[in-house]
């Protein structure tokens, strides 16, 4: 069985939705936007 540190560990990065770029995650966020496509200026 495998270790549950080790599951995460290897999860691929998450990706915007929209740009396809490797996000930086953040602990209390579930989006799928990055901070680039998600800024509300756009």
């Amino acid at each position: 069985m495998i270790n549950v540190v080790e599951f995460f560990r290897n999860l691929p990065k998450k990706k915007c939705h929209q740009c396809g770029q490797a996000m930086h995650e953040k602990a209390d966020c579930y989006g799928n936007l990055c901070d680039e496509c998600d800024h509300p200026a756009r």
